[in-house]
């Protein structure tokens, strides 16, 4: 399985639309490793078009800090789900804390009026 986490500084960035880049991480389910981990620098931002391009690069789950639910609304559609409220940690920590199931999730940064993120 890969999956996606949007990243600014090295860690995750808690408003998915401000990211500078989507760290991008193989894992192996049933032994709960990393196997592979790139970061590719997503086209511009233009409400719609993260979605495909993220399932282009074969991801199927997306880690958010924050998302507003139109954007989560366009990954169902791309059949990607979407775990949003995640900690600003590095995407490592967080992988494997989802892989865990310890990754603590909290308010979505951006489950808001108004947020376009």
């Amino acid at each position: 399985m890969k999956i996606a986490i949007p990243t600014a500084n090295g860690k995750l960035c808690l408003h998915f639309g401000h990211c500078e880049v989507f760290t991008f991480i193989d894992v192996e389910e049933t032994t709960k490793t990393i196997v592979n981990k790139e970061e590719i620098v997503p086209p511009e931002h233009i409400p719609g078009i993260i979605p495909p391009w993220v399932k282009e690069q074969g991801a199927s789950l997306v880690i958010a800090g924050g998302m507003g639910g139109r954007a989560q609304e366009i990954f169902a559609q791309f059949g990607i789900k979407v775990i949003s409220g995640a900690p600003a940690e590095d995407p490592e920590k967080v992988v494997l804390d989802y892989l865990n199931g310890t990754l603590e999730t909290g308010i979505n940064a951006c489950d808001h009026s108004g947020c376009s993120h």
